[in-house]
């Protein structure tokens, strides 16, 4: 499984000649109204079995949860299903509001 820290991704975000990864929050709706990283798509951990058909398999694929267990059980279940490039975010949303986005709300 692979692991990325916030900074990192904030780094490859930023960079212009990098193709920027899909970057699939896994949590609840709630959580992710109250905080969460431009341009990511919501689909909550619960409805991954059933909606990863929306993910392009052959895209890097960051996921993101408040923590980075939540994110590190679904990156698992998505390589499981064939998917080559699924990154987990270190530390989650949490440590992305400590260490990139520090006017980020926490929760």
């Amino acid at each position: 499984m692979q692991q990325i820290n916030p900074i990192e991704l904030s780094q490859w975000l930023n960079d212009a000649e990098r193709e920027s990864p899909i970057l699939l929050d896994v949590r609840e709706t709630g959580e992710y109204e109250i905080c969460n990283i431009a341009n990511s798509q919501l689909i909550p951990m619960n409805t991954i079995p059933h909606r990863f058909a929306e993910l392009d398999e052959d895209a890097t694929i960051v996921v993101i949860c408040h923590h980075g267990m939540r994110s590190y059980q679904v990156a698992s279940f998505l390589e499981r299903q064939g998917f080559a490039n699924v990154i987990n975010l270190n530390g989650g949303i949490a440590r992305w509001a400590e260490e990139v986005d520090l006017a980020m709300a926490k929760y």
